[in-house]
């Protein structure tokens, strides 16, 4: 990504926001207190929504700000245009941090768009054959949690000391494949539409739904929640990890009404993490 001069990245910020400069005042400390949130458009917009009507009741004015072309929430929250953001799993953060210096934490799981094993002809990722053809993503990411999902199912081994809040696992880490399962691997595009040809494929979310697979209802195996370190999060500066409004945010996502209006409105494409 383009790294922009400071001065620019604010102009650039405040031009995709459609205000002036009035918008990077410091929050008021009379009034219902700001906390502007750094997300992508689409579905980031929509539960946003619902979360800034919880936030009402707890004396927040959560104003989500919808961040897109060469403008990085991550960058905007460290210099100080945001007071959070959301849309990025733990992985992603750490590597920004240990790139850029970033004085950002995670504070909160809010939600996973699960991967999952898809099959026209197995009823059950365990009833894979011996030297079954199995998809598998080809980027790092998504390859770790395709080979996770086969791990916890029994089906390989991956090395010691493998875990996936530190690292990723490709091919060579696979220590153990008492099926001889043939590991395919291929982009996401491409195993969404490969399904039918292979005894399963490992089709992240976008994709699968594009195809219309959904995780909760056709997937033969799903990741799990708990412990995953590709649950989405809410990140915030360090020096505010404690403070009062940063316990109110969390507690506007993580409501009964935000996980209802996921679940029904998504259908099993979104899993709340909380």
């Amino acid at each position: 990504m383009t790294h922009l001069p400071k001065t620019s990245r604010r102009t650039a910020l405040t031009t995709l926001l459609g205000v002036g400069t009035a918008a990077l005042l410091p929050i008021s400390t009379h009034a219902a207190q700001r906390v502007r949130v750094g997300i992508r458009g689409g579905i980031g917009e929509e539960i946003w929504a619902e979360v800034a009507k919880a936030a009402r009741t707890r004396g927040l004015d959560v104003q989500p700000v919808v961040l897109g072309g060469s403008v990085s929430p991550n960058e905007a929250l460290n210099n100080g245009d945001l007071e959070a953001n959301a849309f990025q799993h733990l992985p992603f953060l750490q590597d920004q941090v240990r790139q850029r210096g970033y004085r950002i934490v995670s504070v909160a799981n809010t939600l996973i768009a699960p991967i999952a094993f898809y099959s026209r002809r197995h009823k059950r990722l365990e009833d894979l054959p011996a030297k079954a053809r199995v998809g598998v993503p080809n980027d790092p990411s998504n390859q770790t949690r395709a080979l996770v999902i086969l791990r916890d199912h029994g089906l390989i081994r991956l090395r010691d000391g493998f875990d996936p809040f530190t690292g990723t696992a490709g091919l060579a880490d696979v220590t153990a494949n008492p099926r001889q399962l043939q590991l395919v691997e291929a982009a996401s595009n491409v195993l969404a539409r490969s399904v039918p040809d292979l005894d399963a494929a490992a089709v992240i979310n976008t994709f699968a739904y594009q195809v219309g697979l959904i995780a909760t209802r056709d997937g033969i195996a799903v990741e799990k929640r708990e412990h995953n370190p590709y649950v989405n999060i809410i990140a915030v500066r360090s020096k505010d990890q404690d403070a009062p409004w940063v316990k109110a945010l969390v507690a506007s996502f993580q409501t009964d009404s935000v996980r209802r209006f996921i679940e029904t409105q998504y259908q099993g494409t979104l899993i709340p993490a909380f």
